[in-house]
């Protein structure tokens, strides 16, 4: 479980203490006078629940409300929870059964849920753990001030509140973000209009919604204003983008406004499926100046029966075909991607297709996720559900064979030199920091470690360097400013 932070005196980081398009003001936690309370927030779950999360915080901060760094004290605590797969849903209950019992100790005075696992369960909440003051759905996230106003004025009763699913995506705009200043998740649509049977996210995110492109470009622009450089988009289907609301694929178009935005230096796409992704768009990345070859794919299997069970629409063959022209057209691509092992009805002969797969394709990022079991999935319902130990031996086989493809791309970076985007100063050492390159995205994939001498009494965070990289270790790498 992680809190977000509310001070940060590190040129890295925003602050509780700024809005968009303003510089960094930090100020100590005990000089603020806040007009409404105090409020905690954990947040869980992928970069989509962190933007409503950040979205929930600048409407609070907006209102009045002061984030804290410890729920200890607090005059309530907000859990924007996730519920995609069992191990989230049991982390999001134990993070709400924490800090019931710091309620319970007189350390709160109330408890709020959203997100997820809110959208999931809805009124059940109040059942399965009593003490919960608000449960508040997903697109009922703008709420939040009233939840917290209503738990802060004595309206003890319990509350839901939940909202359909909007035509268009919600509005992303002021927020007050918790990642490095010089980086942002930018969300252009909600929900899935896929049927993939063992995924629930449509039940909880609701249909496919585009957020039209001029409100992208808005948000985008106040991002930019407020120091970002590093645009990462992110979407539940991001080859998507523009069919409910234009009647056809809008990716390319967005892209081509968003290479306009002044101040974006990089532009990273995750969340790519492999259906919509149109020569225009391989022709688009291929010659982009700000979207980097970097392209996040999930894929989950790669046999034609199992992917028909898994109800994906696509198949082996149209897949490598269309691996095969990203790798020829785009240079110097990496390729993220993730796959599911143990899916019900998977057999040894499938998962060795998947095996050789991974191995002839040599996908450069990779993750790789037991099946789990969704109550009101079709997969729920279909045959052949396996022991708990044969998925994790099959994940763990492809996983080993992954760990030796990113091991030796790493070495091969070796003598090379990349463009750094300087994340954070180390802990251990003041002349080394933290960066990335744009081979990987943030907190999920690798890092340079880059030893800057002299650097010790200034801030390079935000700062994208040309590094060379002098060795590596497992995933991660290790370099030096050109040029020193």
């Amino acid at each position: 479980m992680t809190l977000l932070p509310i001070i940060d005196a590190s040129a890295c980081s925003t602050t509780a203490g700024e809005t968009a398009s303003t510089a960094p003001l930090i100020l100590p936690i005990e000089s603020a006078s806040p007009r409404r309370g105090t409020f905690a927030m954990v947040s869980l779950g992928c970069p989509k629940n962190l933007v409503d999360s950040e979205r929930m915080l600048g409407l609070l901060r907006d209102d009045g409300w002061q984030l804290v760094r410890e729920p200890q004290g607090s005059d309530l605590v907000i859990i924007n929870t996730c519920a995609f797969i069992d191990a989230s849903r049991q982390e999001s209950y134990g993070a709400v059964k924490e800090m019931l019992e710091l309620k319970k100790a007189g350390g709160t005075r109330g408890v709020i849920v959203s997100g997820c696992l809110a959208e999931r369960q809805k009124e059940k909440l109040f059942d399965e753990l009593p003490g919960i003051d608000s449960v508040i759905g997903v697109f009922s996230r703008d709420e939040i001030t009233r939840a917290a106003e209503r738990l802060i004025g004595g309206l003890g009763e319990q509350r839901g509140v939940f909202r359909p699913a909007p035509a268009t995506a919600l509005d992303d705009s002021g927020r007050m973000r918790v990642t490095p200043r010089h980086m942002a998740y930018l969300k252009i649509s909600e929900g899935c209009d896929r049927t993939c049977t063992f995924c629930a996210i449509p039940k909880m995110r609701g249909k496919h919604a585009t957020k039209p492109i001029q409100d992208v470009l808005r948000e985008a622009r106040e991002l930019a204003a407020d120091g970002v450089k590093e645009l990462v988009v992110v979407a539940q289907d991001t080859t998507y983008y523009g069919i409910d609301l234009y009647g056809e694929p809008r990716l390319v178009e967005l892209l081509d406004e968003l290479e306009k935005v002044d101040g974006i230096e990089w532009i990273r796409l995750m969340y790519l499926y492999p259906i919509y992704f149109s020569d225009r768009l391989i022709g688009k990345i291929a010659t982009s100046k700000k979207i980097i070859p970097y392209l996040d794919m999930p894929l989950q299997h790669a046999n034609d029966a199992v992917l028909k069970r898994m109800h994906r629409r696509v198949a082996r063959g149209p897949t490598e075909e269309l691996l095969g022209k990203l790798r020829s057209q785009i240079p110097g691509l990496v390729l993220r991607t993730t796959f599911i092992t143990g899916f019900p009805g998977e057999t040894a002969a499938q998962f060795a297709d998947l095996l050789g797969f991974v191995q002839q394709w040599k996908f450069e990022r990779a993750g790789v996720f037991t099946y789990s079991l969704e109550p009101d999935t079709p997969a729920a319902k279909l045959d052949g559900h396996m022991e708990e130990d044969v998925k994790v031996s099959r994940r763990d086989e492809l996983m080993r064979a992954q760990q030796v493809i990113a091991h030796d791309h790493a070495r091969k970076q070796v003598g090379k030199t990349h463009d750094v985007i300087i994340d954070r100063q180390s802990d251990e050492r003041k002349d080394v920091w933290i960066g990335r390159t744009k081979s990987d995205a943030p907190d999920i994939d690798c890092v340079v470690y880059v030893t800057a001498a002299g650097s010790e009494r200034k801030t390079l965070c935000g700062k994208i360097l040309p590094v060379e990289m002098v060795a590596s270790s497992g995933y991660d790498l290790a370099g030096v400013p050109a040029g020193a």
